[in-house]
C-alpha cells in the first residue's frame, strides 16, 4: 500500500498528492497530519511552522497554505488529529540541507493526537499540553479559566483558589489510586498532588467559571498521565475501573 492508498483507505484526501504531507475527512471531522521522524522528540512532533510558509529559494511553499487550513480545523471547528510516521531522505537536498524533503517511507498506522501550539510553531503531541501535565492553576475568587497565554508552550491559564478549594474539599489523597505522598515520602512528600481537569482545558476555548468540586479532582501524578492517555481522558470511575479489572483493587 502506498501513501496515497493509505490516506484515502481512511476516507481523507488533499490538494496535490506530490507535495501534501496533511490531509482532511471531511466526512469524519478528522485532520491527519505526516509526522516527520527528524521532526519527533519524546512523544510530540512539529507538524507546522510559519517558517515552513517560504521554501529556501524564497518562494511560497506549496502545501504550507493547505496545511495552515488543516491547523484551523482542528482549532475552530472540532476536528480531531491524528498522525502517521513519515520518514525523512535528504536526497533532493544539498551539503548545507537546502532543498525539498523527500520521502523514504512511512509507516501505515494512525495514532490519535492533541494539537498544541508554541509561538509560531504547532506539534502533535501524545498527551495534551505538549507532555507536561497541567497541575498549576492561579488567582481570583470568581474562579474564571480558559485566558489562553504564551510561555514555553500556548497552555491555559490556571486558577490557584479554585485549586486550594478542590483540595479543601477532597485532601491530598489521590482520587484515583488513594496514593498518599507524605504517608509514603514523610514530610517531602507533604500537600503534594496534581489537580486534573476533568473537562479538558484545550476542548474550553473560551472563560469559564470553574466549580472546583465538579469540575477538579486531586490525583498522583500516574494517574494524571494515565487519564491523559486516551482521548478524550478516562473519567476517574473509567480508571478505577482498570484497576479492578487488573485485579489490584
Amino acid at each position: 500500500m502506498n501513501r496515497k492508498e493509505f490516506i484515502k483507505s481512511n476516507g481523507a484526501d488533499c490538494q496535490n498528492w506530490l507535495w501534501s504531507w496533511s490531509f482532511v475527512n471531511h466526512k469524519d471531522k478528522i485532520v491527519i497530519f505526516g509526522a516527520w521522524d527528524v521532526h519527533t522528540k519524546g512523544q510530540r512532533t512539529l507538524v507546522l511552522s510559519m517558517d515552513w510558509a517560504i521554501t529556501d529559494q524564497g518562494r511560497r511553499a506549496p502545501g504550507f497554505n493547505q496545511s495552515r487550513e488543516h491547523i484551523r480545523l482542528i482549532e475552530e471547528e472540532g476536528y480531531s488529529l491524528k498522525t502517521f510516521v513519515i520518514c525523512f531522505s535528504g536526497d533532493n537536498q544539498d551539503s548545507d540541507g537546502n532543498g525539498p524533503s523527500k520521502l523514504k517511507g512511512f509507516e501505515p498506522v494512525l495514532e490519535d493526537k492533541y494539537l498544541t501550539r508554541e509561538g509560531k510553531e504547532w506539534f502533535a503531541s501524545t498527551y495534551e499540553g505538549s507532555e507536561i501535565l497541567p497541575e498549576e492553576i492561579c488567582e481570583s475568587e470568581i474562579f474564571v479559566e480558559g485566558a489562553t497565554k504564551n510561555i514555553l508552550v500556548n497552555s491555559y491559564e490556571r486558577n490557584a483558589s479554585a485549586r486550594d478549594k478542590c483540595i479543601e474539599h477532597y485532601g491530598y489523597k489521590c482520587q484515583g489510586c488513594n496514593f498518599d505522598f507524605e504517608l509514603f515520602y514523610g514530610t517531602l512528600g507533604k500537600n503534594y498532588i496534581h489537580v486534573h481537569h476533568k473537562v479538558p482545558m484545550a476542548n474550553i476555548k473560551n472563560e469559564y467559571e470553574v466549580n472546583p468540586i465538579e469540575d477538579l479532582i486531586p490525583v498522583c501524578p500516574n494517574c494524571h498521565a494515565m487519564l491523559h492517555r486516551t482521548k478524550p481522558p478516562l473519567t476517574i470511575e473509567e480508571l478505577q475501573n482498570l484497576f479492578t479489572a487488573d485485579g489490584r483493587k
